[in-house]
């Protein structure tokens, strides 16, 4: 017997009550214990892979995040409940339901607080790039981000080998 292809196609749907239905997944940044959130992956319940679509609740006190900046991937946020203090390279702003904020590849640093009292509810969007590389200017981190492994190092260790005096790096 073939499948309904209405019913095949019903798969890329998620109805509001099975959002919120879904479990999600607790997270806490490994950089950051108060990095707490519960993620929704609705990219990934309807199979969407280039991109990263999530529904978040932050609790009261927490952050989203560690303070971060990506180099090459591009994420946005859209608040749907709650309040968020937004800290954009250490400049704060205050945000609430219906408030948009991109972050572009090279763009500002950035972290969401929830002051409180309620959960902060928000969608992230991020792109899903086979590489990035990310900055975490407080701690003076730099973590690169490949499909195979992930590398933490020191920022202030980083050597740039075309900055040597006669260096032939790079040069062809």
């Amino acid at each position: 017997m073939s499948e309904n292809p209405r019913e095949s196609l019903a798969r890329f749907i998620l109805r509001a009550a099975e959002i919120d239905a879904m479990e999600g997944t607790a997270k806490t940044h490994f950089l950051n214990p108060k990095g707490r959130r519960l993620n929704k992956s609705l990219g990934d319940a309807t199979g969407v892979t280039g991109f990263g679509f999530h529904q978040i609740e932050v609790p009261a006190g927490a952050e989203s995040t560690e303070y971060h900046r990506h180099h090459f991937e591009d994420e946005a946020v859209y608040i749907l409940s709650g309040r968020a203090k937004l800290i954009l390279d250490e400049e704060e702003f205050e945000l609430g339901p219906g408030d948009f904020v991109g972050l572009p590849a090279k763009g500002p640093a950035h972290v969401f607080q929830n002051p409180g009292p309620e959960p902060l509810r928000a969608l992230v969007v991020g792109q899903r790039l086979a590489h990035d590389v990310g900055d975490y200017p407080r701690l003076g981190k730099r973590l690169y981000r490949n499909a195979e492994s992930w590398e933490l190092v020191d920022i202030a260790a980083i050597v740039d080998p075309k900055s040597s005096p006669g260096s032939s790096v790079g040069k062809k």
